[in-house]
C-alpha cells in the first residue's frame, strides 16, 4: 500500500499538515523534474559528441546544498 500524503501515520486524515507540506512537496518535484531532465541533456550532449559517459553524474543545487546522484 503506498502512503499518501494527506494522512497521518495513523492512517486518519490529517488536512492540516498536508495543506501545509503540499507547496514544500510541489517545489521538491519540480526540482527533481528539472534534475532529471538536466542529466538526460548532459548525457544526450555526450552521446552527439561521440563520447560515452563511464561515471554517475553528481549534482548539488547551489539554493538549497541538496545533493542528487
Amino acid at each position: 500500500m503506498t502512503p499518501k500524503p494527506w494522512e497521518n501515520a495513523e492512517g486518519y486524515p490529517d488536512p492540516t499538515a498536508y495543506n501545509a507540506l503540499r507547496p514544500i512537496m510541489q517545489e521538491d518535484a519540480a526540482l527533481e523534474g528539472k534534475v532529471n531532465f538536466l542529466i538526460k541533456v548532459l548525457k544526450f550532449i555526450i552521446a552527439e559528441s561521440g563520447f560515452e559517459l563511464l561515471a554517475r553524474i553528481e549534482l548539488k543545487d547551489k539554493k538549497t546544498g541538496r545533493c542528487f546522484r
